[in-house]
């Protein structure tokens, strides 16, 4: 196997809406074949428009109550309940999951790296995004590259954040063992490895999270794999769900 290559985007622009980023990352960067190129969500959405007013958002009753209880701009908050199929938590923050299957805090939904008095949300299908910018990428580029739009999480348990995938195209999200055998010939039984986020979570450390001005980053030489794209619980396998929706409903 060669030596894994990391490559971020140099010398891309502030995005704004309309933009054709597929086209400004192939003018910055020679692509190859079976490169993978993760693209932070933020400027997907900018570019597609995924962004409104803060001015334009009129907030519900219960957009005021949990601004008051969270300490937040309820027009934020209207803006996050808009966003999301399921509040699965409301205090700290809001913890809400999305029509594609993405849970996060507050949808998603960030005013940082956008203009003042502005909100930008994620891509609403991620999945269809990434693969639109595949088939975008390969008729400019004429190379066949996966995709992976990324955006910045927190983790149970954990502090910090690291990026996660939340589309990807041109490869399974997941890496799966399960039926290996291991160093000492036992069968693996449960190992699935979240290789779509584990390269998301290295984008982000080149991208950065401030004014680093790299939201694109492109990974060269990696190798193969078979798996799935089941990368995120059913409800009748997600405990933590389960244990949180029960808590705020007692």
């Amino acid at each position: 196997m060669e030596n894994i290559q990391v490559m971020g985007v140099q010398g891309l622009p502030l995005i704004h809406g309309g933009d054709d980023i597929a086209q400004m990352i192939c003018k910055r960067v020679s692509l190859q074949d079976g490169d993978i190129l993760c693209i932070a969500s933020t400027i997907y959405s900018k570019a597609k428009g995924y962004t409104k007013k803060l001015s334009s958002i009129t907030p519900s009753e219960r957009a005021e109550r949990l601004g008051k209880l969270n300490g937040e701009d309820p027009r934020f908050v209207q803006a996050v309940l808009d966003a999301s199929t399921d509040i699965i938590m409301e205090h700290p923050f809001i913890l809400s999951e999305m029509a594609c299957g993405h849970i996060g805090v507050r949808a998603g939904v960030d005013q940082s790296n956008i203009e003042d008095g502005m909100v930008i949300f994620l891509p609403p299908d991620p999945m269809k995004s990434a693969l639109d910018l595949k088939d975008e990428i390969k008729k400019i580029s004429g190379r066949d590259v996966g995709i992976i739009i990324t955006d910045t999480c927190g983790r149970s348990f954990r502090r910090g954040q690291t990026g996660h995938a939340i589309g990807w195209s041109g490869f399974t999200a997941i890496r799966d063992f399960r039926g290996d055998t291991d160093l000492f010939g036992h069968v693996l039984k449960i190992t699935e490895e979240a290789v779509a986020d584990e390269i998301a979570g290295f984008a982000n450390f080149v991208m950065g999270e401030s004014n680093n001005g790299v939201p694109a980053v492109v990974f060269r030489n990696c190798p193969k794999w078979t798996g799935h794209d089941n990368l995120y619980f059913r409800n009748d396998e997600d405990i933590t769900k389960k244990v949180l929706k029960k808590e705020w409903n007692q």
